[in-house]
């Protein structure tokens, strides 16, 4: 596997439109687009902090993964993106023959149209992993 760079943070938050003042108003950051991503029951809004992109998603519906991680009592970072240049598809292969516990068995479409894919907690140090490619 090939990691160019962080694609970006996800955070989680309940609402961008009470969070997102902290980020523009507070840190000096520019929000240059939001999404929807029906299929994740989410809505995004990036902003970029250097080379680093910062998602923060909120959940559009009680079903969605976001609400449910948000309902345990969990609030701020949610995930590590990676950029992979090889290919998610290859990525995944690689690091299910070394053990690792897959989210995502193929990429799918995510927000800003990359293709995704994460990794479970359990076998990342605790830690969300999302490997993204961007499509060409």
């Amino acid at each position: 596997m090939k990691i160019s760079h962080i694609e970006h943070l996800g955070i989680a938050v309940q609402s961008i439109e009470e969070s997102l003042p902290f980020f523009t108003d507070v840190l000096g950051l520019e929000c240059y687009a939001t999404e929807v991503v029906e299929d994740q029951k989410v809505k995004t809004a990036f902003l970029k902090c250097g080379e680093v992109k910062l998602e923060l998603l909120e959940p559009t519906s009680p079903e969605s993964t976001i609400q449910k991680w948000l309902d345990k009592g969990n609030k701020g970072v949610h995930h590590v993106a990676f950029c992979i240049e090889d290919g998610v598809a290859n990525s995944l292969a690689e690091v299910s023959e070394k053990g690792v516990r897959l989210i995502d068995e193929k990429p799918r479409k995510g927000a800003e149209g990359l293709n995704i894919a994460f990794l479970h907690p359990k076998s990342t140090c605790g830690i969300l992993t999302e490997l993204c490619e961007h499509p060409e």
